[in-house]
C-alpha cells in the first residue's frame, strides 16, 4: 500500500460527542451542613465526600503544615476504632476511607458498594468527628515530612517550586510557603495543635456532603440528617470556615532572575511567571483556552517551538494554577545547560506574542475542542463527578458551572483569547526562578538582560549532585 492509500483510509477527526453532566440536588440540613446528592445510574459503587472549606491557606504562618499534617494524622485510629482497627472496619464495608487537605479544603471520603452506604457514612463521621491523634503517629508523620523537606531541597524540579512561589507572592502571602509547611514550622507542631487546627476546620459554616453514585432508593439527604446531620454543631467551636479571598500579593513588579546554584548540573529546572488568578474570575473560559493554545496542549505553542523546533527540552507546559485565592502562573520545563538562555529567551518571545496578536482559527478549533472533547473523560467515575461538585461547594461556584462548561469553552474566540492574555499574563514584571550550575549559566544571564540577576548559592544536603532528578513537580 501506498502512503497515498495509507492517508487515504486513515481514520479522520471526530467531532466530540454528546455530553451533559450529571444534575444534582442540593440540600440545606437544619445545621447549616450542605448535602449535594448526583445519580449516576450503573454506577452501584457509591462515593461520598465530606468537605470542609477550610485549608492550609487559612491556617496561621507559625503553624503552616499543620492542616495537612493534621489530615494525614485522622486515619490513625478514632475514639471507637483506636489504631489499625479502623481501616480493619473500612475493609469489612468493602469500603476505602481516605482525607487530604489542600490550599482551599480539607476533604474526608469513601466510596463503598451503596447497599453499605449507611455504614459508611457513620463510619466516615466517626473519622471525622472523633479522631485521636496519637501522639507517637503525629511524631512519625512529622518525621517523615521532614525527611521529605529534606529530599525536596535535593531535587531541582521541586526546589524550584518552593523558590518560584517565595520569590513571586509577598512574605506575608499564605502562598509563598509550602501548603506541607517547612522544617521551622513543621519540627514543633505536636498532637495539641493538629487538635486545634482539627477543631477550627469542623466549625459550623462551610461545610458540605456529596455523595454520587446509583442512588436508586436512597434517600440522601434523609440518611445524611441521620448520620451527620448534626457534624456542624457537634464540635464546631473554632473561629469558622474561611470565606475571605486569601491574600496574594505579589513581590515582583519588574523583570527579575533568581538563579540557585547547583554546581555540575546539566540541566536547569526553569520557571518564568508571577502571581496568576483565583479560581472566581469572569473570563475563566477564555482563560482556559488561551493557557491550552500557549502551554496546555501537546501542540502548544511552547511547545512546538522549545520541544519540537529548537530541541532545547523534552516537555513544556504553562498555566494558571486557580485556587481560592490567587494561585501562580508559570511557564515550566527542564533544559540543557548549554541551552538555558536560549530557552528561556524563546519562552519569553512566545509570551510576548500571545499578547501581541490574535491566534489562528486553527490554534482556536484545536484548543476548544481538546477541552471539549476530554471532558467527558474527567467524569466516568462517581468519584470524579462527586470531586467536581465539591469543587463547586469550595470556590462558590453556581449550581450549573459544569453542565454549561462545554458551551462556554465553545463560545470563546480569538478576540477573547487576546483579551484575557493582555489581561492577565505580565511580561513587564516576569519572575524567572532557575536551579542551575551558576558557574555555567550566570554570566550569560547577565549578558542576555532578561532582568536584575540575583544568584543563590545555599547550602546543600551532603551528598547532593547536581545531576537531574525525576521527581514529580511539587508545591508542598
Amino acid at each position: 500500500m501506498t502512503l497515498e492509500e495509507i492517508l487515504a483510509v486513515r481514520p479522520a477527526e471526530g467531532q466530540p460527542r454528546a455530553y451533559s453532566f450529571p444534575a444534582f440536588e442540593r440540600t440545606v440540613l437544619p445545621s447549616g451542613l450542605q448535602v449535594l446528592a448526583v445519580h449516576v445510574p450503573g454506577r452501584p459503587l457509591v462515593s461520598a465526600n465530606l468537605i470542609f472549606r477550610r485549608g492550609a491557606v487559612d491556617e496561621p504562618a507559625e503553624l503552616a503544615g499543620a492542616t495537612v499534617l493534621a489530615a494525614r494524622a485522622m486515619t490513625e485510629g478514632t475514639k471507637r476504632y483506636p489504631g489499625l482497627e479502623l481501616i480493619e472496619a473500612a475493609e469489612r464495608l468493602g469500603s476505602t476511607l481516605h482525607v487530604e487537605a489542600n490550599w482551599d479544603a480539607v476533604v474526608a471520603s469513601v466510596e463503598v458498594a451503596a447497599s453499605r452506604l449507611r455504614a459508611a457514612l457513620e463510619l466516615l463521621d466517626e473519622l471525622v468527628e472523633r479522631p485521636v491523634f496519637p501522639a507517637e503517629e503525629v511524631s512519625r508523620l512529622r518525621d517523615e515530612r521532614l525527611n521529605d523537606l529534606l529530599q525536596m531541597r535535593a531535587e531541582p524540579r521541586r526546589r524550584v517550586e518552593q523558590a518560584f512561589s517565595q520569590t513571586i507572592y509577598t512574605g506575608d502571602s499564605p502562598y509563598a510557603r509550602l501548603a506541607g509547611g517547612d522544617e521551622k514550622t513543621v519540627e514543633p507542631l505536636t498532637r495539641d495543635e493538629l487538635m486545634n487546627v482539627h477543631r477550627a476546620f469542623l466549625a459550623p459554616a462551610g461545610a458540605a456532603l456529596v455523595v454520587g453514585g446509583d442512588l436508586t432508593g436512597l434517600d440522601v439527604p434523609r440518611l445524611a440528617e441521620d448520620v451527620v446531620g448534626s457534624l456542624a454543631t457537634a464540635r464546631g467551636s473554632g473561629p469558622g470556615a474561611a470565606t475571605e479571598v486569601p491574600l496574594a500579593g505579589s513581590a515582583v513588579d519588574r523583570p527579575i532572575v533568581r538563579l540557585f546554584h547547583r554546581p555540575g548540573s546539566v540541566q536547569s529546572e526553569v520557571r518564568i511567571g508571577h502571581v496568576g488568578l483565583p479560581r472566581r474570575v469572569p473570563d475563566f473560559h477564555a482563560v482556559q483556552v488561551m493557557a491550552a493554545i500557549l502551554g496546555g496542549l501537546f501542540n502548544s505553542r511552547l511547545q512546538m517551538n522549545l520541544r519540537e523546533e529548537k530541541g532545547y527540552t523534552y516537555g513544556v507546559g504553562a498555566g494558571f494554577d486557580m485556587r481560592r485565592g490567587a494561585g501562580p502562573f508559570g511557564v515550566r520545563t527542564a533544559v540543557q545547560t548549554s541551552v538555558t538562555v536560549p530557552a528561556i529567551a524563546e519562552a519569553l518571545k512566545e509570551l510576548r506574542r500571545m499578547r501581541d496578536s490574535l491566534v489562528t482559527d486553527t490554534e482556536l478549533a484545536a484548543a476548544r475542542d481538546y477541552l471539549v472533547g476530554v471532558f467527558p473523560l474527567r467524569f466516568e467515575t462517581p468519584g470524579a463527578v462527586v470531586g467536581a461538585i465539591g469543587g463547586l461547594f469550595v470556590h462558590d461556584l453556581p449550581d450549573d458551572e459544569l453542565a454549561l462548561y462545554r458551551y462556554r469553552v465553545e463560545a470563546v474566540t480569538a478576540q477573547d483569547v487576546l483579551k484575557a492574555a493582555v489581561e492577565h499574563i505580565h511580561t513587564d514584571r516576569l519572575a524567572i526562578v532557575l536551579v542551575g550550575d551558576a558557574d555555567v549559566v550566570a554570566g550569560d544571564l547577565e549578558a542576555a538582560d532578561f532582568g536584575e540577576l540575583e544568584v543563590v548559592r545555599e547550602e546543600l544536603p551532603a551528598g547532593v549532585s547536581g545531576e537531574a532528578d525525576e521527581g514529580a513537580e511539587d508545591n508542598g
